[in-house]
């Protein structure tokens, strides 16, 4: 992990929706090829056999490729596959109970949509990064709310106040790609989350190192 920050600086890149484990690997592998420094397994659908023999294959990969593995939404699936943290929602529970669950090196990230307030509060609980977004329009949440860059360099404040030897991060989220993430990293955001940004590009490996430039540049 970049000195000074609990959680890595660059691509975060969010799974999709597919059942197809194998793809959904060889993607990864091509993500990670590409600089991709962490991953968030988001699987909605499918039998919990399913899921949970997806997201063992994926904690091994990223454990190969020397990526942070972090389950979404489920803190209690996340301790066992052996994760190295949980993302969580407004609905999945909070941060002193992931944190007394998945131990104190686990990383803990929240969303914090277009709240600041809310960003204050899972920093003072001890989350290790804090999300913003949707930045832009996504297609894969449609319906979501809209964060502002106002909101990315708030939420630097904030995190930067709570830090000491180390800080959390700062994560956007929300339609970004290589073309456009460049203002929300000026912005402040320390990480930059990807789905269909990414897993849908026609050449994976290659949009994940453009989203690596952006951070080298």
């Amino acid at each position: 992990m970049t000195a000074g920050l609990r959680f890595p600086r660059g691509l975060y890149g969010i799974t999709p929706e597919w059942d197809d484990t194998p793809r959904l690997l060889d993607a990864v592998r091509a993500a990670g090829d590409g600089g991709m420094r962490a991953l968030q397994w988001r699987r909605k659908t499918g039998s919990a056999p399913d899921r949970l023999a997806q997201a063992r294959a994926l904690r091994t990969l990223c454990t190969e490729l020397g990526i942070v593995f972090i389950v979404n939404d489920d803190w209690r699936v996340a301790a066992e596959v052996g994760a190295d943290g949980a993302h969580l929602g407004r609905e999945d529970g909070n941060v002193r109970e992931a944190r007394l669950a998945l131990g104190p090196q686990a990383i803990i990230g929240c969303s914090c949509y277009n709240e600041p307030a809310l960003a204050s509060q899972a920093l003072e609980a001890g989350a290790d990064y804090i999300a913003f977004g949707a930045v832009y329009p996504s297609t894969v949440k449609p319906q979501a709310v809209r964060a502002t860059l106002d909101h990315i360099r708030r939420g630097r404040e904030l995190a930067e106040a709570a830090g000491a030897a180390t800080r959390p991060a700062v994560v956007a989220i929300g339609g970004l790609d290589p073309s456009n993430a460049a203002p929300v990293i000026a912005a402040g955001a320390d990480s930059i989350a990807l789905i269909s940004g990414l897993f849908a590009a026609a050449d994976i490996r290659d949009a994940a190192a453009r989203c690596r430039a952006l951070f080298d540049a």
